[in-house]
């Protein structure tokens, strides 16, 4: 059987590469921000994603703006200071003192 590389045509290449863009947009902040053991995916993952995407060549002009926030994005994202989960407060710690609910006069409407 003779196989033969298929190669996607104009529109189907763009498609693909507007859909990669939506897909990175829509999940890469949730995974860098992950839960408590961190983030599902780090940092160095999202950019080589995005360098491969941009290594594709042809691109349009709206692809490699959104491309280029995408990446701003995660320069953003290693700028801020990430909380260190093994130095954060019990919960008791961060709330405020108790009120009661209720005041003194609470009986007594002015």
């Amino acid at each position: 059987m003779d196989r033969t590389l298929n190669r996607l045509s104009g529109s189907s290449h763009i498609a693909l590469i507007d859909h990669d863009i939506a897909h990175i947009s829509r999940v890469m902040r949730v995974a860098l921000h992950g839960d408590l053991g961190g983030p599902i995916l780090p940092v160095a993952y999202w950019r080589n994603r995005l360098y491969q995407l941009l290594d594709s060549g042809n691109l349009s002009h709206p692809q490699l703006c959104a491309i280029d926030s995408l990446l701003l994005q995660l320069a953003q994202f290693e700028a801020e200071p990430q909380p260190a989960w093994g130095t954060m407060l019990p919960a008791a710690a961060s709330l405020p003192p108790f009120a009661p609910p209720h005041s003194s006069n609470a009986g007594n409407p002015a």
